[in-house]
């Protein structure tokens, strides 16, 4: 049973955004702050009325979030 759920935030064309890797989550926000309160909207909304031990989650499991950086040239 998995206690941590993962996301990866990255810069997209205009906004950044938000992609889950253990839950089909996806969201975008125009600033960071942005794309995190709608990352937690998204997510509450997806896990709302679900069976916690269905999704192989704990009862209240955490949230880490990944930013990624554009790709660096040398």
């Amino acid at each position: 049973m998995r206690n941590i759920i993962q996301f990866r935030i990255y810069r997209g064309e205009d906004q950044y955004v938000v992609e889950g890797i253990d839950l089909p989550i996806v969201t975008q926000g125009v600033s960071l702050d942005e794309a995190v309160s709608n990352l937690k909207e998204a997510l509450l909304l997806h896990l709302e009325g679900e069976n916690m031990a269905e999704l192989d989650l704990g009862p209240h499991p955490a949230v880490l979030v990944n930013f990624e950086l554009e790709p660096l040239s040398v």
